[in-house]
């Protein structure tokens, strides 16, 4: 912490207790050239956001801006180099025309925050090739049509062309992609072989159904842009003629924009995956620069300066005293056995699984649903700020939808008229077991990743780009010590399998921090980690494999949930240690969240800001 973090904190606690007195004397003056100089900063801020922003429509899409509306981001190499240098001169602008010293304690994060931003784009420019553009989980072939069908705001006429110049742009965003992806294959780097597999797939499903073919059922593109036609002319926008006219266009742009851009991803996928590995190894072992590049994901992910090793050896730690919280819940059942058999118990019986039928999905969605509920209620004894937004529980769309894979959640809109949304895989139920229903609502709904996100997004009084930082290592350290939070709440795990589901989730982000270390910087093979994970969980087969191989292309992100959530229950702890009778749960929750997502070393700055001033106050 900078010393002048203390002074600052202390011109404003004397400007404070002055507050009586006419503000004539000189702590008054320094603390109006504290709130002036932070007040222009802010400003210009979100100057800076409104044109950083302007780099990707998709983005302002997403969230709520019609701006640029009828376009779709610019992939090419070039783009980001000039990305990185509007970054770079925003920056050098900032440094030039603001003091740090005199700004408050938040305008401070701010700065630190916007300079972070543009330090890790920098750093990550030396790894431009070795992302992979399309994958099983990741990728514009499925990212697009769920963002024109959810996110694509149909209102007026205009509104539905914009969808149409969308459409006819879809050629031109994935020929640089693949452009992209050749570049990376033509240095070696690829993919595994199943996520081709996974990208086939999907995309054949995006171009599955009419107009694409002749079946009797429209494809998921086609069947909304026919509703959204529909609803113009219900709410008497348009009239049903001009309808037409505009389904036949949409129409046309599927059958001779879409359906071609799909095909050359199909080809490429077919024609490269002839050259993937099968049970493949981690970047360390499959990328020329591979160790380099773990590193610095697990730096962006975790936000630490944590080696693999320190990883891994944290990740065998936690393993360790979460077995022994399994075999206590072991105990409490009266399970006759050891803990392997536990889990095939848990994993086997048909008591844990839901029916692998419509009536067992639509089940699974209301607990959820209740679960979540449940939660919302007693919200207000825990947290001072909560979220506008609301949210919904869905079953992922037929075209994106994979056995096992993990859940997720998308936000709202910070005005509250669109929901937050949790999305479950639902094709395979047996993948779904019971007893980790309750633990997944907390986590990606409440008080999870829906409170975080939609508390950042509502946040007032910070800069806009501040309500939208993502930082991993917080947003699911969040995720993961939501988990346990609500253990404390009414309600909540009251059957003993489901809060061996908890400690099963648990167990599930401590084994990522074995296995991804182990792929990415010790060379294990898909099949080692798929062991080890087995050895550890009664997690369904399906969902294991999906892990595993989400890991594998996605080096260091399952690294982050563990390392946020134990700095975030470190942090709960120093501060009631230190503060006793003083410790507020819903202060410290408020504290944690009011700033918006950071990374985890200016999180505790935040922290034992807070901290000082409930001792002080």
């Amino acid at each position: 912490m900078r010393p002048i973090l203390k002074c600052s904190a202390l011109a404003l606690a004397l400007a404070l207790a002055a507050c009586s007195q006419p503000s004539t004397g000189p702590v008054a003056a320094a603390t109006e050239q504290v709130q002036e100089e932070s007040k222009r900063l802010n400003a210009w801020f979100d100057e800076q956001y409104t044109e950083w922003m302007r780099f990707s429509p998709v983005m302002l899409t997403f969230y709520g801006s019609k701006e640029l509306n009828d376009q779709l981001d610019d992939a090419s190499d070039e783009a980001a180099r000039k990305r990185l240098a509007w970054m770079e001169a925003s920056v050098k602008a900032m440094e030039a025309g603001f003091d740090y010293d005199r700004l408050d304690e938040e305008t401070k994060l701010s700065w630190d925050l916007w300079k972070r931003q543009y330090e890790d784009l920098r750093d990550g420019m030396a790894f431009m090739r070795n992302g992979y553009l399309f994958d099983q989980m990741n990728g514009m072939h499925s990212l697009l049509p769920t963002f024109l069908i959810n996110f694509h705001k149909v209102e007026d006429e205009q509104d539905y062309v914009a969808y149409l110049s969308r459409l006819n742009q879809a050629p031109r965003l994935f020929d640089q992609l693949l452009t992209n992806a050749r570049a990376s294959a033509a240095e070696g780097i690829r993919p595994p072989k199943f996520a081709f597999e996974g990208v086939i797939d999907q995309s054949r499903k995006v171009v599955s159904g009419a107009p694409f073919d002749g079946s009797d059922d429209d494809s998921a593109l086609w069947a909304d842009l026919q509703a959204k036609a529909d609803a113009l002319v219900a709410s008497g926008a348009i009239t049903a003629e001009r309808a037409t006219e505009l389904k036949q266009q949409a129409r046309t742009a599927l059958l001779e924009q879409i359906k071609p851009a799909y095909d050359a991803i199909i080809a490429w996928s077919e024609q490269e995956m002839e050259n993937a590995l099968v049970n493949p190894s981690g970047v360390g072992a499959t990328h020329s620069n591979g160790a380099d590049y773990y590193a610095f994901q697990l730096r962006q992910n975790t936000t630490t300066t944590m080696t693999a090793d320190e990883i891994h050896a944290l990740g065998l730690a936690e393993v360790a005293r979460l077995r022994g919280e399994m075999e206590a819940i072991k105990d409490k059942v009266g399970f006759e056995g050891d803990l392997p058999a536990f889990f095939a118990f848990i994993n086997t019986d048909k008591q844990f699984k839901y029916p692998n039928t419509d009536a067992g999905r639509q089940a699974y969605i209301d607990d959820a649903t209740a679960a979540i509920d449940n939660i919302k209620a007693v919200l207000p004894e825990y947290f001072g700020i909560l979220p506008k937004a609301d949210l919904v529980v869905r079953r992922v769309e037929p075209f994106r939808e994979q056995d096992g894979a993990a859940q997720h959640y998308f936000s709202g809109t910070a005005d509250g008229s669109r929901p937050g949304i949790y999305y479950a895989h639902l094709s395979d139920m047996n993948a779904m077991p019971k007893t980790e229903m309750e633990v997944i609502a907390y986590h990606e709904g409440l008080p999870g990743h829906h409170m975080q996100i939609s508390i950042a997004q509502e946040l007032q009084g910070i800069p806009v780009f501040r309500t939208r930082y993502g930082s991993t290592a917080y947003a699911e350290g969040w995720g993961l010590y939501s988990e346990w939070l609500a253990k404390e709440m009414p309600g909540t795990y009251e059957d003993p399998y489901s809060d061996y589901g908890r400690l099963m989730s648990e167990m599930w982000r401590a084994v990522r921090l074995v296995v991804d270390t182990g792929m990415h910087a010790k060379g294990w093979t898909e099949q080692q980690a798929l062991d080890y994970f087995s050895e550890n969980g009664s997690i369904p087969q399906a969902a294991m494999e999906s892990e595993i191989r989400r890991y594998l292309i996605m080096p260091g992100q399952a690294t982050a949930y563990k390392i946020g959530m134990i700095k975030i229950q470190e942090l709960r702890r120093k501060a009631e240690a230190e503060l006793g009778d003083k410790f507020d749960i819903k202060g410290f929750h408020d504290t944690v969240l009011g700033g918006g997502a950071m990374p985890l070393d200016l999180l505790e700055r935040r922290v034992d800001h807070w901290i000082e001033k409930k001792k002080a106050g």
